[in-house]
């Protein structure tokens, strides 16, 4: 007979409607057995009282619906974003407030490398703080004129390039792929926007970027950051799945103590969508109880501070040109097509709101063609849509994942340069997803932002910018919403809450361990509640301390 473990907590928090508190959980073969008090659960038959948890506060796994398990890759190159960031080994590398202070911090490291030639490759860095100015290809030819020097944006979606890269790919002023920035003599800056463009470079450079990121070793620094977070489920929510990838994925889930169920989403232009539909249903057949093929992604637009988001009228605040389609309209609408045909839940990358608006047109026409129940299609971001595209995703029956932690980092810029008071203060519209019934998540994207469920709900929660303003009164919502956001509001999203997301029986055991109770603590405070670890499937992982 299999064993029980009764935990005792100082309260447990279970995100269930018909039992939101209790103060005990039963734990069988990795599920939940029972929920409630000790005497009702020993009706269960004999057990163990596992004590550790009895003044601490349980909640569901933290779930979070986008982020990249390239947080755990990017490591092993340089950072030289912004803010201060801490790398998975506890070290903290301090934000760089100039283009000038990223260059020398670059030619610092390349007069470090033993090789002559071979590229340098740093990531994190954010020109919107400054000042209008953008990076172009003579700032990084002072690190180098020899070797390839590529620097990629905070939100991957940019990257900037020294003059070796732009001759190796053979890009100059005739060079017509959209994305290239040219200045007013038409002669390429460095900047590259997007897909196709950045492509060019990392292949001329022979950087396979997906392979580096994402490989075994990746994935396990990957999970134990979001482990330390309070998070039992997590996305990498766009990958190629090169068979390397595959395979480091595989033998990590293999282990008991891997200490996350990992959920990723094939990117939906890696391959013909014959052959990435085939590829799909291969691997979901190799799906084990951590790790869950089945999701894809398509990418639309790029990024609103990395000026490559696609606007509706009256586009951007600062007048700027419309942004980039990684995946055009046509696209959109048959890519859709073909996996919802397939029976996967397809996510969709829409930043702009002329990107959200050409998500919903295209989701319309799929469903009008090819009705399905409860298919759970999610645009993800989905920044700037007003209340009239909410509406539309409730009666589509779609999803929303929006990126809160953006209200804090990236709010102050939006209102000021990119999008203006009145747009910003709609930014990211938790309680207009409340009001109009679509099922929402909140995420942080990693690596663009830190993992941290707790920080990103405190961000929905209070909406407070990096320099203390209040970015839309009206879009706040409660400490509970913002807790079901990040269990299981998001389980929901990733058609993963019937197994976690809430402490109910037969469930997964999976929950996160806290110090603090979340709901008594000030909204103000959420982000500095104290995560003391993680249960995963009944196996216990403890943070270290401090």
């Amino acid at each position: 007979m299999s064993s029980t473990v009764i935990y005792p907590a100082r309260r447990v928090i279970t995100m269930s409607t018909h039992q939101p508190f209790a103060t005990h959980v039963a734990v069988r073969d990795g599920r939940v057995l029972g929920v409630g008090s000790l005497a009702e659960l020993q009706g269960w038959g004999a057990y163990t009282l596992d004590r550790r948890f009895e003044d601490l506060v349980l909640l569901p796994g933290f779930v979070e619906g986008h982020s990249h398990a390239f947080e755990g890759g990017v490591w092993r190159f340089p950072y030289v974003g912004f803010f201060d960031r801490r790398s998975p080994d506890g070290t903290v590398s301090p934000g760089l407030k100039s283009i000038d202070a990223v260059v020398a911090r670059l030619r610092a490291i390349e007069r470090e490398m033993t090789t002559k030639d071979g590229p340098l490759l740093a990531w994190g860095f954010d020109p919107i703080y400054f000042g209008g100015r953008r990076m172009d290809r003579g700032d990084l030819d002072k690190v180098s004129v020899e070797r390839p020097v590529l620097v990629i944006h905070s939100n991957f979606h940019v990257l900037n390039v020294n003059t070796p890269v732009l001759a190796k790919a053979g890009i100059d002023h005739t060079t017509n792929v959209h994305g290239i920035v040219k200045d007013a003599a038409g002669q390429p800056t460095g900047e590259l926007q997007e897909i196709a463009a950045k492509y060019m470079a990392y292949r001329a450079s022979g950087i396979d970027l997906a392979a580096a990121l994402s490989d075994e070793q990746a994935v396990w620094r990957f999970a134990r950051v979001a482990q330390l977070a309070g998070v039992t489920t997590a996305t990498d929510l766009h990958n190629e799945l090169p068979d390397s990838t595959v395979a480091g994925y595989l033998q990590a889930s293999a282990r008991d103590d891997f200490p996350i169920r990992l959920l990723p989403a094939f990117g939906a232009i890696a391959l013909p969508v014959e052959d990435g539909v085939a590829k799909l249903r291969a691997l979901v057949r190799q799906n084990n109880e951590r790790l869950r093929f089945g999701l894809v992604k398509i990418i639309t637009d790029g990024s609103i501070q990395g000026l490559s988001a696609r606007m509706r009228w009256p586009g951007y605040y600062n007048g700027l040109p419309n942004g980039v389609w990684n995946t055009g309209p046509d696209d959109i609408d048959r890519l859709l097509q073909a996996y919802h045909d397939a029976g996967f839940q397809v996510h969709i990358h829409t930043n702009g709101d002329e990107a959200s608006e050409v998500a919903l047109d295209a989701a319309e026409r799929v469903l009008a063609r090819t009705p399905r129940r409860d298919h759970r299609h999610t645009l993800q971001h989905c920044q700037m849509a007003d209340a009239a595209q909410f509406r539309r995703m409730a009666a589509l029956g779609m999803c929303v994942n929006l990126f809160a932690n953006h209200l804090f980092y990236w709010g102050d810029i939006h209102y000021a340069q990119t999008l203006g008071p009145e747009r910003a203060c709609r930014m990211d519209a938790c309680a207009t997803a409340l009001r109009t019934g679509v099922p929402f998540a909140i995420h942080c994207d990693a690596p663009v932002t830190p993992i941290g469920p707790l920080f990103t709900a405190w961000c929905a929660v209070n909406r407070l910018t990096a320099s203390g303003r209040t970015l839309g009164e009206a879009e706040k919502i409660g400490v509970p919403d913002a807790l079901h956001a990040i269990t299981l509001g998001a389980a929901y999203t990733l058609k993963l809450d019937h197994e976690v997301g809430s402490i109910e029986v037969g469930k997964r055991a999976d929950f996160t361990v806290l110090h603090d109770d979340p709901l008594t603590v000030a909204p103000e405070a959420l982000k500095d509640v104290r995560v003391w670890g993680t249960v995963l499937g009944g196996r216990v992982f403890e943070a270290p301390a401090g």
